[in-house]
């Protein structure tokens, strides 16, 4: 893992359980077992939610790599504590809970069969 990535880990870490993976050149970013965002580039882009979208109303949105789909907030406030506390709270509880795994393939049965 590289330093930034350490950084942010430690930052974020006071909230909560902070896990960091490696994923296609870049890292997803989970806050409590939910995706909160990614690092490109040693830069941490945040998915946008209302706590997100409220409380970094001020931060630049961009995409975190080319062909993305979604704009993210990009965030550089690791100092402020209580900012960090707010934000991963409010952003948990707004965030989809994590779909459970299917056990195993399921078989489609077309038409006709059984």
């Amino acid at each position: 893992m590289n330093e930034f990535n350490e950084y942010v880990r430690e930052a974020f870490s006071a909230a909560g359980d902070i896990v960091i993976k490696s994923m296609m050149g870049g890292y997803l970013v989970y806050f409590n077992g939910k995706l909160i965002g990614d690092v490109c580039g040693n830069e941490l882009f945040l998915k946008r939610t209302p706590t997100s979208d409220r409380l970094l109303a001020d931060s630049e949105l961009r995409y975190p790599y080319e062909g993305s789909k979604t704009l993210m907030h990009v965030f550089d406030s690791f100092e402020d504590a209580a900012l960090v506390s707010d934000l991963l709270e409010g952003m948990y509880a707004e965030l989809p809970e994590k779909k459970p795994k299917k056990a195993g393939r399921e078989r489609r049965i077309g038409k006709g069969e059984k």
